[in-house]
């Protein structure tokens, strides 16, 4: 009985053509069926079987068992054992394939197959490297061996550039451009989009440093004026990004510099009260700042009169 020598079918590794077939996706279900053991890839050449088929650690491998029934047979038994040969190869159906980055490593020419089916295992003499495969796509079949044709398209093919040109045209007319714009022209509008998207947004940051430039200032005047305390300055900044320029500005111009008390004398000396009890003034510009505010909202009348006592016209409000 020949010594059984465990060999390796197919890992992921790149073969002569420029291609891989992954092993996690090569089905040996089909094959375990009848596991055939052919020489050569030819059909009508079965020499034995292919045993305890093990798909592990990113390879497939099995033992080759010679059934001896004829002379071909006997004769790959007596080279096998001997070492003459040494070599066998998987025949697979490709069901999928793939150019994707993930899937293609250095020096790889062709697309990947990512999905495979195994339907026959030979023993050969000279493959194209460690693990010589027989591919069937399209219902062409090659042997990856010498002076063999290969039927995987080529990485950027024609068809691959036809899908590229499709692109391309779904592109350019997504930008405004004629489809039968050229790469440079579709760049060069991109290019032109990207940079008016830029200056849009410079535009955008420096109209907003304009208006709080505005506010600050004009908050900053209505400090200098006394018309507001330091301490407000955060609050009506705030206020003025919030309601604009115009706006605030309105406001911090209803609000007179504020001024020191004068209490009206009344003729024993005392301080004039109003019947309520709260203070009067004679002049708006002696109301201060918050008194005012709150006069404006709550006493309108009053607030109309001073107004016209130290302007002489009405005051709408």
């Amino acid at each position: 009985m020949a010594k059984e020598k465990r060999v390796r079918l197919t890992d992921d590794s790149l073969n002569s053509h420029g291609s891989r077939v992954l092993t996690a996706g090569c089905d040996t279900g089909q094959y375990e069926k009848n596991p055939v053991l052919l020489y050569m890839h030819e059909r009508g050449k079965v020499i034995g079987t292919m045993t305890d088929i093990r798909v592990e650690k990113g390879e497939i491998t099995g033992i080759p068992v010679f059934d001896e029934a004829t002379e071909l047979s006997r004769q790959c038994k007596k080279q096998w054992e001997f070492g003459s040969l040494r070599m066998v190869s998987i025949g697979i159906d490709v069901l999928e394939m793939s150019d994707r980055p993930e899937h293609l490593v250095a020096g790889q020419t062709a697309p990947t197959v990512t999905k495979s089916k195994i339907f026959e295992v030979s023993v050969v003499d000279i493959g194209a490297n460690d693990n010589a495969i027989v591919m069937r796509h399209e219902g062409k079949q090659i042997t990856l061996g010498w002076d063999s044709e290969n039927p995987l398209p080529r990485l950027n093919n024609k068809p691959q550039n036809q899908q590229s040109q499709m692109e391309l045209k779904t592109i350019a007319l997504k930008l405004g451009l004629p489809e039968t714009a050229d790469e440079s022209a579709v760049l060069a509008k991109i290019g032109e989009l990207q940079t008016t998207a830029a200056e849009a947004e410079q535009l955008k940051k420096d109209k907003s440093a304009l208006e709080l430039a505005q506010v600050t200032n004009a908050v900053d005047l209505a400090i200098k004026e006394n018309r507001l305390t330091a301490d407000k300055k955060e609050h009506f900044i705030e206020l003025g990004k919030s309601v604009g320029i115009e706006s605030l500005k309105t406001t911090l111009d209803a609000m007179s510099p504020r001024a020191r008390l004068s209490k009206i004398v009344n003729p024993s000396g005392g301080s004039a009260l109003a019947p309520s009890g709260t203070k009067t003034y004679s002049k708006f510009s002696e109301v201060p700042a918050e008194e005012l505010l709150k006069m404006r909202e709550n006493d309108p009348d009053e607030y109309r009169r001073l107004y016209k006592a130290e302007y002489g016209m009405e005051c709408n409000i």
